[in-house]
């Protein structure tokens, strides 16, 4: 079976989509893995607001780092990735580049981590959508 180059774009756009929900699974569950144990009483406790947010204690900061962080937006964009792709829907180059700069400039503030396979799925959204652009504009038809 030969594979169209459609089929190719939308897979890309597929692994993109899973990486990035990857990603958010794994810092929200690693997260919460660490600070359920330590915080979750308090927070049910309403402790959050306890002192002062700028200074934040570790109950706050925990929350932040785990259930509030931006692990569970990263799922639900990978989601809306994959949802995008089982519509044939690309998504738009604006996802893909803001992962990149925010990737990059936490890497560059707190060091590598896992979340580097954000620029992966970057570039494989980038390169799905530089695809689709060009397979689209192969199929308009040409002025007479």
């Amino acid at each position: 079976m030969t594979r169209t180059v459609n089929e190719g774009v939308l897979d890309m756009i597929k692994w993109a989509g899973w990486l990035i929900t990857l990603c958010g699974v794994g810092h929200t569950v690693g997260s919460l893995v660490q600070t359920l144990p330590h915080y979750a009483g308090d927070w049910f406790r309403w402790a959050l607001w306890d002192g002062d947010l700028v200074t934040m204690n570790h109950t706050t900061a925990g929350f932040w780092y785990s259930a509030f962080s931006f692990g569970p937006l990263l799922i639900l964009i990978g989601l809306t990735v994959v949802w995008m792709e089982r519509h044939r829907i690309t998504p738009p180059a604006f996802i893909a580049w803001s992962a990149v700069g925010w990737t990059v400039v936490t890497a560059v503030l707190s060091g590598p981590s896992p979340l580097l396979l954000l620029i992966v799925a970057a570039a494989l959204l980038l390169a799905g959508a530089r695809r689709a652009d060009r397979e689209a504009r192969g199929r308009q038809p040409h002025p007479v």
